[in-house]
Order: structure tokens, then C-alpha cells, then sequence
């Protein structure tokens, strides 16, 4: 039994991952994370956002430090009711990208709660989105 809680608090620490608080926004600075200044730097105006709840967040998306080209930013859902209606939200996690203040891709959850995308998928959208706007 003490081998069984071990392997079971080993496992819960390892699958969550932490983000430092200057990643999470709610609804009082989600707008001004999203909207970007057109004639910066391209890159700088894409954002990932991943839409997450406590109640799930075994299945968060924890590959987030790998992004390139864009920034990331985790919003709590019951935090952010606005955002969250607005882009509507129905299951977390959840993933926009955002171009300009603009969702040009979303990968939501499906009805197992499980992201079904992994870094490569979201990493292809980001380049993707990053060269279609170099134009």
C-alpha cells in the first residue's frame, strides 16, 4: 500500500507542470495580451493561449516551454468567465492561437478531457501562422 500512494504522488507531480504566475492572465489584461501592435516585430504579435481548469489539470498541456515564435500565456477558466464565453470555451484544456488579437487556430479538448494535439502539431501552427503573415 505505501508503494501504491508513492507511485501515486510520484506520478500526480511529474504530469502537472508548473507555470510561473507571469503566464496566467484573466479577464482584466486578456484583451491587451492578445492585441499586439501590427508593425512590431511578426513574431511577437502571435500568442498561446491555453484555456485550463483545476479540476483537469492532470491533462494540461505541458510542453508549453517548447514554443518558439509566440508567446504563452495559461488562463484559468474560472477566472476569466469573459474570456471564456467570448472564444467560447467549452472544454479545457484549450488552445488558441492568436495573431494580431485575431484566432487563427484552436485546439480544444475532446469529450476524455485530453488535448489532442502535441507540441509538433501546435509548433507547425505557429510557423504556419508566423509565414502566412510575412506577407
Amino acid at each position: 500500500m505505501k508503494y501504491l500512494i508513492l507511485l501515486l504522488i510520484t506520478f500526480k507531480t511529474f504530469s502537472q507542470v508548473s507555470v510561473p504566475e507571469e503566464y496566467w492572465i484573466d479577464d482584466s489584461n486578456f484583451e491587451n495580451v492578445i492585441s499586439s501592435d501590427a508593425f512590431g516585430d511578426d513574431n511577437d504579435n502571435t500568442v498561446v493561449i491555453e484555456f485550463w481548469a483545476k479540476f483537469n489539470e492532470i491533462n494540461c498541456f505541458a510542453e508549453w516551454k517548447d514554443i518558439e515564435d509566440a508567446k504563452y500565456y495559461r488562463v484559468d477558466i474560472a477566472k476569466a468567465p469573459n474570456a471564456k464565453k467570448e472564444y467560447r470555451v467549452r472544454m479545457a484544456p484549450t488552445i488558441l492561437i492568436f495573431k494580431n488579437g485575431v484566432v487563427e487556430q484552436s485546439f480544444k479538448a475532446g469529450l476524455d478531457l485530453k488535448m489532442p494535439a502535441n507540441i509538433k502539431e501546435i509548433q507547425q501552427a505557429v510557423d504556419e501562422i508566423n509565414q502566412a503573415n510575412k506577407f
